[in-house]
C-alpha cells in the first residue's frame, strides 16, 4: 500500500456488502478489510451484484450480519477477463458510485451508508418509503444511487459476457465454474494478476505455476455430536452454506453420508457435488478416509 494514495476499504460485518475508496492517510483496523488497489475498475466490480452473490454464499456470518473473509470472498474470486473499454466503463461507474455518497454525506453528516443501502434495498422491493426513509432518500439522492449500481451490475455482467438478466444462483455457477477453469490455468503458469505492476513486475511473461498447500486430515478422530436434520435448502448458495454449517456443527469434519443425514431428504448425489465444489475452491479439504474438514 506504500505507493498508493487511496485503498478499497470494506467494513467486516455489515448488513450491506459496500466497497469505498479510503484515503492512505487512513491506517485500518481489524474491523476492515482492505484491497490494496487505488483502481475504481476493482472497486466497480467488487460493487456489483456479482462479487456481492459471491461474498454472500462465500462468507461467513455474524448473527444475521454478513462477515467478509478475505481468504474466502476475495481470494477465490474470479474478476472478469474485461476489455480495456469495458474495464474504462466499470472504472468510470465505480468512481460515480463512491463520488456520489461521499458526496451526499459531506453535505448531510448524518447521513450513513448503512441509511443509504437500507432504502437502496427497499426501492429494489418495490416497497413503498416510510417518511423516515423518504427522508434519507431525499439527502441521499438514493434513486439516483439504485439507477448507478444497475448500470454497474450490466457492465460487470457484460465483461463476464453473461445475460444481464442472470439469477444469483445462475451467476454462482457461473462463478464456480470460472473459478475451476483459473486454477487449471494458473497450474499451466497463465496467470490474470490485478495488480501486475506490483505483483509481477520483475518476473518473465511466463509465469510458473503457483504452489499449493494441501492440508492433511488430523488422525485424531473428533466425536461427532447428534445433528436434528433440518430441510434440505433449494438454493445454490443456501446448499453451500448448510453444507459448511453441517461440518461445523459435527466438530469441523464428516464424510458424505454423515453431511446428507444433517438435512431431511438431502439428495446424496447433490451433497457430494458440493463438497467437491467447495474443495476445489478451497473452502473445506479432503481429510482423512472419506472425511472433508473445513480449513
Amino acid at each position: 500500500m506504500s505507493s498508493l494514495q487511496r485503498f478499497i476499504g470494506t467494513t467486516e460485518t455489515a448488513k450491506h456488502r459496500t466497497f469505498i475508496f479510503i484515503d492512505a492517510n487512513v491506517l485500518p483496523d481489524q474491523k476492515i478489510r482492505v484491497i490494496a488497489s487505488d483502481d475504481a475498475y476493482l472497486l466497480g466490480v467488487l460493487s456489483s451484484r456479482v462479487h456481492v452473490t459471491w461474498a454472500l454464499a462465500a462468507g461467513g456470518t455474524l448473527e444475521d450480519r454478513p462477515v467478509y473473509n478475505n481468504t474466502r470472498c476475495f481470494g477465490p474470486f474470479p474478476f472478469p477477463a474485461a476489455t480495456p473499454d469495458q474495464k474504462a466503463a466499470i472504472r468510470s461507474i465505480g468512481e460515480d458510485i463512491d463520488t456520489h455518497r461521499k458526496r451526499q454525506q459531506a453535505l448531510y453528516p448524518d447521513l450513513t451508508v448503512t441509511q443509504m443501502y437500507n432504502v437502496l434495498e427497499a426501492l429494489r422491493e418495490g416497497r413503498e418509503l416510510s417518511t423516515s426513509e423518504r427522508k434519507i432518500n431525499d439527502k441521499g439522492l438514493v434513486s439516483l444511487l439504485k439507477d448507478t449500481h444497475a448500470r454497474l451490475d450490466v457492465a460487470v455482467l457484460e465483461a463476464y459476457g453473461w445475460d444481464v438478466t442472470l439469477s444469483a444462483d445462475d451467476i454462482l455457477s457461473n462463478l464456480v465454474e470460472l473459478n475451476l477453469a483459473r486454477a487449471e490455468e494458473e497450474k499451466n503458469g497463465k496467470i490474470k494478476w490485478l495488480r501486475p505492476e506490483y505483483q509481477c513486475a520483475d518476473q518473465e511473461v511466463e509465469q510458473a505455476s503457483l504452489g499449493v498447500t494441501v492440508k492433511k486430515g488430523r488422525k485424531t478422530k473428533i466425536k461427532k455430536a447428534k445433528v436434528k436434520p433440518t430441510p434440505w435448502p433449494k438454493s445454490l448458495p443456501e446448499q453451500f452454506q448448510a453444507v459448511r454449517s453441517a461440518l461445523a456443527r459435527m466438530g469441523g469434519s464428516g464424510d458424505m453420508e454423515e453431511v446428507a443425514k444433517c438435512y431431511k431428504q438431502a439428495p446424496r448425489a447433490r451433497v457430494q457435488e458440493v463438497l467437491d465444489t467447495l474443495v476445489a475452491q478451497g473452502f473445506i479439504y479432503a481429510g482423512e478416509g472419506d472425511d472433508y474438514c473445513l480449513n
